[in-house]
């Protein structure tokens, strides 16, 4: 099947690389955003997330014209839906995106387009869900339209390789669905596509993620019983790495971001009659900002009044993703507990975080501090010399909750250096 017009419905994290990934390969795509800032900033030039890579390439591609930018779906070839699938507070999915995504493609849908929807989903949306909202055209799908689901597989700071070199997956809600979803993603993709069918597919990526949730939480657990039996849960994956099946992950403040700390509730959501694992895996990760609170509290017991400065509220280093971070669930612990809170996102120093200070560099940030949280493993908190860091703050004591810093190193620069799950070398 031949594509020569692409449309992209949301122009997100994942919707924008894809965009302009097509429109670099010579496809001519029309962006679609229902939030006219990022429509004015983008027909302006201007890129609203940071991704290694793709201020660049935006910026080639709206240039040369192959990328447009436009508030509505135009008539096209194909179109792409990369909208957000949130979920509410009762961790049920929210899929209005998704259906306001599929009802605005209705007045341009044409005889022998394909239709992909993108947007991590639970098991039967495409078929349940979204075909029957395109079928309100008058037209069949898999008969007078095609209609296929092809989850983003890419981890943010990697996504511009990663959507050309990951392994593809096109689930069709029939075979001819799928061959032309093949043939779109070919455009772009080098990496390995695979055909199947759209609910395996949607499948697919909730296992992946759901996969790597379980394998947190068993770290997380650890981590917390390292604590309770004096051993050091760092020392200790290390050492039972060494076995050759094994690879345990390494613990941290929590799960965060738009796929692991969302995806396996949409598993629980459809089954949970079957799916006790995983309801557990996801309260043990859930839970795990406050082990980091309880942690800190065994040291400060009193946190009322208490200057704490945060480093990193991304869900991952280097990103500026913060959707779902636990980081920010421990911030909005410490003020509720009546800590005085600044924070130091360096990727997002304007993110609104109620009841905190937010600040635009390190030294505002712990200047006046009494304690000092890593809570993001970022290359520049990472590479701090403890020695200066004593010259600029009033801390002397650090929770290192990423194992991103030496404790010998901050202990002679005169600081009380706690790890979490670090009980051997604690003080406490």
């Amino acid at each position: 099947m031949d594509f020569k017009h692409i449309c992209v419905i949301g122009l997100g994290y994942i919707g924008l690389p894809t965009s302009s990934m097509f429109a670099r390969n010579g496809v001519q795509v029309t962006g679609v955003d229902t939030n006219e800032q990022v429509v004015t900033s983008l027909q302006h030039g201007k890129v609203h997330i940071f991704e290694p890579g793709l201020n660049e390439v935006v910026k080639e591609v709206l240039e040369n014209g192959t990328l447009q930018i436009s508030t509505t779906p135009v008539e096209a070839d194909a179109f792409i839906i990369a909208v957000p699938t949130p979920f509410y507070g009762n961790k049920k999915a929210d899929l209005s995106y998704v259906r306001s995504a599929a009802e605005s493609i209705l007045p341009v849908l044409r005889h022998g387009n394909l239709v992909v929807l993108e947007s991590t989903s639970p098991p039967l949306t495409t078929r349940d869900v979204v075909k029957p909202i395109l079928e309100r055209s008058g037209m069949v799908a898999g008969r007078d339209f095609l209609l296929a689901y092809s989850p983003e597989r890419v981890l943010p700071g990697q996504i511009m390789r990663e959507l050309v070199e990951n392994a593809r997956v096109i689930g069709g809600i029939d075979e001819a669905s799928a061959l032309a979803g093949g043939d779109l993603y070919r455009i772009i993709v080098k990496g390995e596509i695979v055909l199947t069918d759209s609910t395996t597919s949607e499948m697919v990526k909730l296992m992946e993620n759901t996969y790597r949730d379980v394998n947190i939480a068993i770290a997380n657990e650890f981590s917390r019983l390292a604590d309770r039996f004096g051993v050091d849960i760092w020392e200790a994956v290390k050492i039972a790495n060494l076995h050759p099946r094994v690879r345990i992950l390494n613990p941290g403040p929590g799960v965060g971001g738009h796929c692991i700390g969302v995806d396996p509730w949409f598993l629980v959501e459809a089954a949970p009659d079957i799916t006790p694992l995983i309801h557990t895996a996801r309260r043990v990760n859930d839970e795990q900002p406050g082990f980091v609170l309880e942690t800190l509290k065994q040291l400060i017991p009193d946190l009322s009044g208490k200057r704490i400065a945060l480093l990193g509220l991304a869900y991952k280093p280097d990103v500026d993703d913060l959707r779902e971070s636990p980081a920010i669930e421990i911030a909005h612990d410490l003020v509720k507990a009546g800590a005085i809170v600044k924070a130091y996102e360096p990727f997002r120093t304007t993110y609104p975080l109620p009841g905190a200070i937010m600040t635009t560099s390190l030294e505002e940030t712990i200047k006046d501090a009494e304690a000092i949280l890593l809570l993001v493993g970022h290359a520049q908190f990472k590479a701090l010399d403890p020695v200066e860091t004593a010259r600029i703050t009033p801390a002397r004591l650090v929770l290192d909750t990423v194992n991103g810093w030496s404790r010998e190193g901050w202990r002679a620069a005169g600081f009380t250096f706690e790890r979490l799950g670090d009980r051997k070398h604690s003080i406490r």
